[in-house]
């Protein structure tokens, strides 16, 4: 008689021990080759003259193949590196069994798809692996719990989801086996809590979803880096995770985090790197971040905090980059940021500051990029301004601002990129501007300016996009204009010009943009403007232009706007 089959669920349970056992081969290079090859020849395409080396024919040279290190003692593969190889396939193919005494395993930045096998959870000596920047998709396998030595683990930038743990039917089994039911629950993929040595864990830019579990601020209280960031992961800030007190690098960005940020802020004396923003946190910006005097970047943008920036911000004196863009923030910006003189980018627009620009922010001599846009600030813009002598970007624009441009403006030499419209700046353009020789875009629209437009800006050529539009500006257009033979927009519109037009406007054969509607400009349309082939919009409107339109204007006539 036929012995009789066994129950399914012993069965599973036969299966996943033979799984979990430790498997007593003794791997060759031999063996080793064979597998590497055999992975070699199932990507599609093949890769190219990096891996020529991998090859049967090559067998006893298995140390010296390309990105492979060998273990001296042994002579067999310790180190897999093919971070960056441009590889096209799966791992389906790869067998993973000969290398159980891998410590690195690195494929990083190819362009490998299709799940992350289950198998890696028998390579239980390694201490580095990085699946980073590829394709993959699926879950991350619970087996690489078992990888209890590793110290890095990076699976960010692929498409990996949350396990659907409810559906499978082998719960209770695996319950039964050891495994905590708690770390399989759909969310944060609570099983990589058993690596317990990790000091890097990267898990940004997939697909995860639900709360941090509590476990991950006591089971990983060696982590220094931590990126969780580009999920959809959510709820409140747990004040615990604040008791990973070696952490230097934390990214929880573009999420779906809540809440108010805990005070335990206070106990990463060690961090260096923090990133929160892209989510809906909301509340004040804590004082006690003022204690994390080692910090170097500090991104909280687009959330909805509100209140005032915290004085004790003046604290973090290593400072490089402050961002608190978009969101709800209020009052003064305070005298101490001017204490921040290590900053090289300042970001607070798109809030509701109000009053003046201190005078202290002069003394952010290493400052690269300003951007105070979109508040409601007020009062003239410093001369102190002209100190940021470093400065390549300076956004002032859609705030109260009164007075006029300071002529130590022209102290700002590596200036690319100057937006000060929509303000109440008047007075005239100053002429230093034209000492501004690297600037690719000026906006001074939606003001009061009034004069001519100065004859230096002739000396703006890396100029693309000039726009004076909506002021009191007068006066002829300066034959100047012809020298920023790189220009794309040049908009004039909604000013008091008169005369004609230069006709050295024919210089900018890169312009795609010529508005010079609603001024008190006079004389022919120069024929010169149908040398601008590259024109996609021509308004002249509301003018005293005289005479007919010439005939160089030719393909231009369906753009021309009388």
């Amino acid at each position: 008689m036929a012995a009789n089959p066994k129950p399914p669920h012993l069965l599973f349970l036969h299966l996943l021990l033979l799984s979990t056992l430790s498997l007593q081969i003794t791997a060759s290079p031999a063996t080793q080759a064979e597998a590497l090859v055999k992975w070699k020849n199932s990507l599609s395409p093949l890769p190219g003259p990096l891996l020529t080396s991998w090859s049967l024919a090559n067998l006893n040279n298995l140390c010296n193949w390309t990105s492979i290190a060998c273990n001296d003692s042994t002579g067999t593969v310790s180190e897999i590196n093919l971070s960056g190889a441009k590889l096209n396939g799966t791992l389906a193919h790869f067998n993973f069994t000969p290398f159980l005494n891998l410590t690195r395993f690195d494929l990083s930045h190819n362009n490998l798809s299709g799940p992350m096998p289950s198998e890696i959870g028998r390579l239980t000596e390694l201490q580095y692996v990085s699946l980073l920047d590829n394709h993959l998709d699926g879950t991350i396998p619970y087996q690489i719990s078992n990888l209890q030595k590793a110290w890095y683990i990076d699976l960010g930038s692929n498409f990996l989801v949350n396990p659907d743990w409810s559906k499978f039917s082998a719960m209770p089994l695996l319950t039964h086996l050891g495994f905590n039911s708690n770390k399989l629950a759909s969310g944060f993929p609570g099983f990589i809590l058993d690596c317990k040595n990790l000091t890097y864990l990267d898990l940004s830019q997939n697909h995860l979803t639900g709360p941090i579990p509590e476990s991950v601020f006591t089971n990983l209280g060696k982590l220094e880096y931590l990126d969780l960031s580009a999920n959809l992961f959510q709820g409140p800030l747990s004040p615990n995770i604040f008791h990973l007190s070696k952490l230097q690098t934390l990214y929880l960005d573009t999420n779906q985090f809540s809440g108010s940020i805990p005070s335990e802020i206070r106990n990463l004396k060690d961090l260096l790197n923090l990133s929160l923003s892209e989510n809906h946190l909301s509340g004040p910006i804590p004082p006690e971040i003022g204690l994390l005097t080692k910090l170097q970047i500090l991104y909280l943008y687009k959330n909805q905090f509100s209140g005032s920036i915290p004085s004790e911000i003046g604290n973090l004196k290593d400072l490089l980059n402050f961002t608190l863009s978009e969101n709800h923030l209020s009052g003064p910006i305070p005298p101490e940021i001017g204490l921040l003189t290590k900053l090289q980018t300042l970001y607070l627009h798109k809030n509701q500051f109000s009053g003046s620009i201190p005078s202290e922010i002069g003394n952010l001599k290493d400052l690269l990029d300003l951007a105070l846009s979109e508040n409601h600030l007020s009062g003239p813009i410093p001369p102190e301004i002209g100190l940021l002598t470093k400065l390549q970007t300076l956004y002032l624009h859609t705030n109260q601002f009164s007075g006029s441009i300071p002529s130590e403006i022209g102290n700002l030499k590596d200036l690319l990129n100057l937006s000060l419209s929509r303000n109440h700046l008047s007075g005239p353009i100053p002429p230093e501007i034209g000492l501004l020789t690297k600037l690719q875009t000026l906006h001074l629209y939606k003001n009061q300016f009034s004069g001519s437009i100065p004859s230096e800006i002739g000396n703006l050529k890396d100029l693309l996009d000039l726009d004076l539009s909506e002021n009191h500006l007068s006066g002829p257009i300066p034959p100047e204009i012809g020298l920023l033979t790189k220009l794309q927009t040049l908009y004039l519109y909604t000013n008091q010009f008169s005369g004609s037009i230069p006709f050295e406007i024919g210089n900018l054969k890169d312009l795609l943009d010529l508005d010079l509607s609603e001024n008190h400009l006079s004389g022919p349309i120069p024929p010169e403007i149908g040398l601008l082939t590259k024109l996609q919009t021509l308004h002249l409107y509301t003018n005293q232009f005289s005479g007919s339109i010439p005939s160089e204007i030719g393909n231009l006539k369906d753009l021309l706007d009388l």
